[in-house]
């Protein structure tokens, strides 16, 4: 009786256990790359410290040469591998959306270096897409070591995501979300299995280095009063707003770039280097992804004038770094902006005397989560990251309003999830792969879809796209005209690799 009621799948199990392997893996690589930078970054802040006293001022002399020596060094393995640049993120989707290909070997170690030297310099990069970018390397390399094929590999690489991120942020429900949501765009049971099975790995190695600690662990938040959620309204708009202009500005950046400085575009990353260094000398503590200032606003929250002057110098330099292609990301940078603004939104309302100077820390708190959920268009992902990233339940309805009314904004005013947007910007008209390949692609059928509920027969499929299999529950099913389509469904289609994105964009339609 028992042997005939037991199922043991194989197939998930198999998914799991590369999971597991792939975030084993991407977590020593994370963890050493995240260490790395951090004691980059402190030794850093204690040159600057030092050199800013006045016997010491000639010695900027070297830190400028020292920069410049980075930049160069940078500059030429970007000329070697130009996938490098940048957080990322965007090549990553573009792997996954078949439009870009990309050798793991010459990514992993590549723009491990590079980001150490970048962001540990104290750019204000994040180490975050550099991660995800990683453990995507990882995970792609994991898949043709085991010669899997496309689609299998592609699920390795999602697993590498998550991975990455898990373990730079010790955040792994968080990773597979943002994996779900913003890079691989289904929720495919295979992929996120695997993807939770590479983020629970990866978090465990990075956390036995690192500790259990939340990463922004900020202490002593009251709970808001619902007579306050109304200001919630006003700081999502506000976020909505500042976060459709960091949007339009951060893409052009590039553009403003190429006109300024008429050098080889991996050259311009010794401007940030050069540009970093009176900041560092100022504002030692300032440098950096920006974590630092975002524990120190748990302690105490600077006065109105300070605040606004932080978020100029944080937004100028976030722009001029991210802009120059170095390899880092705008993951924490875009966290701190939030928090900064928020902090700062806070205090102007207890000057007005509509909020009391305790509950500024909950607008610094649930801020975050707004700036980024707009930015990226990814809510989910920006509420489950605070939430690990802090390690409290207690403000997930705040989280969840200025989140929510942060995405609208920025989607009433026409911004795109950013990474979008910079994966149409990476892939020019010689990035796009030409071959006549024909590539196979998963699709979910949702509650409620046009798919669900209809047979094979009636779905208007898009052109030249052909239904192979139907994965449901444990089974593979031949189609055939007369199957009905089920929520749940997985729908393997096949297309040519040249007409992926359209026929992705025809199948959003139908959900």
């Amino acid at each position: 009786m028992f042997k005939r009621g037991f199922n043991f799948n194989t197939t998930r199990i198999s998914f799991v256990g590369r999971g597991l392997l792939i975030g084993v893996l991407s977590g020593v690589v994370i963890s050493v790359f995240r260490y790395a930078i951090e004691k980059l970054l402190l030794f850093w802040i204690e040159i600057y410290q030092y050199v800013a006293l006045p016997k010491h001022g000639w010695l900027v002399i070297i830190i400028v040469l020292v920069n410049i020596c980075i930049g160069l060094l940078i500059a030429k393995m970007v000329q070697q591998e130009p996938n490098i640049s940048g957080s990322g993120i965007p090549q990553v989707e573009g792997q996954l959306m078949d439009e870009l290909n990309t050798k793991w070997w010459a990514i992993l170690w590549r723009k491990f270096v590079t980001g150490i030297l970048g962001i540990g310099s104290g750019l204000m990069l994040g180490r975050e897409g550099p991660s995800i970018q990683l453990g995507a390397a990882v995970g792609q390399g994991v898949g043709h070591t085991l010669h899997l094929d496309k689609n299998d590999k592609k699920i390795a690489i999602a697993s590498g995501a998550a991975a990455g991120l898990s373990a730079a942020f010790n955040a792994p429900i968080a990773g597979v979300m943002f994996v779900l949501e913003e890079i691989y765009h289904s929720f495919s049971p295979l992929v996120w299995l695997s993807a939770l099975s590479g983020a629970i790995a990866a978090n465990g190695v990075s956390s036995s280095l690192f500790g259990l600690k939340p990463v922004l662990s900020v202490t002593q938040v009251p709970v808001l009063p619902l007579s306050s959620y109304g200001l919630l309204v006003i700081l999502g708009l506000i976020l909505g707003c500042f976060g459709y202009f960091y949007q339009r500005i951060l893409l052009k950046t590039n553009i403003w770039y190429q006109k300024i400085f008429p050098v080889p575009h991996a050259y311009f990353g010794i401007v940030p280097l050069l540009m970093i260094i009176p900041v560092g000398l100022l504002w030692p503590k300032g440098l950096g992804g920006g974590n630092g200032i975002i524990l120190s606003l748990g302690h105490v929250i600077p006065s109105l004038q300070i605040l606004c002057v932080m978020i100029v110098v944080r937004f100028i330099f976030s722009m001029v770094s991210y802009g120059s292609g170095l390899p880092g990301g705008i993951f924490l940078p875009i966290l701190t902006l939030g928090a900064l603004i928020s902090a700062a939104t806070g205090q102007l309302f207890v000057l007005l005397g509509w909020l009391e100077s305790q509950y500024v820390i909950d607008f610094m708190v649930v801020g975050m989560a707004g700036y980024f959920a707009g930015i990226g268009k990814a809510p989910f992902t920006a509420i489950l990251l605070i939430v690990e990233m802090v390690g409290s339940l207690t403000h997930l309805m705040p989280l969840a309003i200025v989140s929510l009314l942060s995405y609208l904004t920025v989607d009433l005013l026409g911004g795109e999830p950013i990474y979008t947007s910079l994966l149409k910007r990476l892939i020019g008209p010689g990035s796009f792969i030409k071959s006549q390949e024909t590539i196979t692609i998963d699709i979910p059928v949702l509650v409620g879809s046009v798919l669900a509920d209809q047979s094979v027969r009636d779905v208007p499929w898009p052109k030249n796209s052909l239904l192979v299999l139907v994965l449901r529950e444990n089974s593979s099913i031949i189609p055939h005209g007369d199957l009905i389509l089920r929520p749940g469904d997985q729908l393997r289609i096949q297309i040519e690799k040249k007409q992926s994105q359209a026929v992705r964009t025809q199948f959003l339609t139908l959900h």
